[in-house]
């Protein structure tokens, strides 16, 4: 059976896999069309966004809800029982997973817009 943290991330997996990440957040970079031809704009922004799926979310949210789980059950641990122990471990992976998943997201942002940018194009955002 999954934890909460587990099901969350899972269910995170799922949905990315459905669509880009971009569709997901709404995260697309604003580019000044002006003189740009848009089908290129379009292959380049596709090769952009495959050069921001070599950022690792999945493994820095995974990595932010073990990190979170370990500190959280030991705060839990000091300040109480067994039981408070694993409800700290349970907050702490879901705190450190959504940092993580933020984490992940913000760097795939910086990857697209840094791309586009070197592909001459003016990032509004």
């Amino acid at each position: 059976m999954l934890s909460k943290s587990g099901t969350l991330i899972l269910c995170l997996g799922l949905l990315v896999s459905c669509k880009t990440v971009e569709e997901i957040t709404g995260n697309t970079p604003i580019v000044d069309t002006e003189g740009v031809n848009m089908a290129r704009y379009e292959s380049d922004l596709a090769d952009c966004q495959a050069y921001a799926d070599e950022v690792q979310v999945a493994r820095k949210t995974t990595s932010g809800a073990v990190g979170g789980a370990v500190v959280g059950s030991i705060f839990g641990a000091v300040l109480g029982n067994s039981s408070t122990a694993s409800r700290g471990a349970g907050i702490g992976a879901v705190g450190g997973g959504a940092r993580g998943l933020g984490d992940g997201l913000h760097e795939r942002e910086v990857v697209i817009k840094r791309c586009l940018q070197g592909r001459g194009y003016r990032v509004l955002n």
